[in-house]
């Protein structure tokens, strides 16, 4: 049996996919609200949405609400397959240890 997504299995990138994935589809959430559900700092949330954005899993979009800057993202329709794809796996490997 295969490994779950590696990009997607670690614990703070997984919370984001998760919070994203509960979003009608197209549907951006904006960085300080997916600060606070995910409960990690800016620095970290930075990196792992970098992360997920070189995979094509996110979508980005950066702009200004005014003068101040507004950071959004979106689950991409290759990051919402990945994580149906991730969930399955995880439900396969809890059906195998079930029927050992």
């Amino acid at each position: 049996m295969d490994q779950p997504n590696a990009i997607i299995h670690q614990p703070v990138r997984l919370k984001i996919m998760a919070a994203l994935r509960a979003l009608p589809q197209g549907e951006q959430l904006e960085f300080v609200r997916l600060k606070a559900i995910v409960g990690t700092t800016e620095g970290n949330l930075g990196a792992h949405i970098t992360t997920l954005e070189e995979a094509g899993y996110v979508a980005v979009e950066k702009d200004f609400v005014g003068k101040r800057p507004r950071t959004r993202v979106a689950l991409t329709k290759e990051g919402r397959r990945a994580f149906e794809d991730y969930v399955s796996d995880l439900r396969a490997i809890i059906d195998a240890t079930r029927t050992e």
